[in-house]
């Protein structure tokens, strides 16, 4: 099965570290997040290093109802 752009959403962006965060949040609830570097290297591969700079997060349109208020944790994390 091949997975389309328009069938992702951009639910985060921020840098390694934010981001990284908020993905691990998303896996632990079963949300498979994928995170798209400024480089453009594309699907997060676990090799990204901390001095990476802006990144997005997305998830697919079926999980996003769910990915939601994980995000939004995560920002009211951060504003603390």
């Amino acid at each position: 099965m091949i997975m389309e752009e328009r069938d992702y959403i951009k639910v985060f962006s921020g840098t390694f570290i934010i981001v990284q965060l908020a993905m691990d949040r998303l896996e632990s609830a079963g949300i498979n997040a994928v995170v798209k570097e400024e480089s453009g290297l594309g699907r997060h591969s676990g090799f990204s290093s901390a001095n990476s700079g802006y990144q997005e997060l997305y998830v697919s349109r079926e999980e996003l109802d769910f990915a939601i208020p994980i995000i939004e944790a995560v920002k009211a994390d951060l504003e603390v």
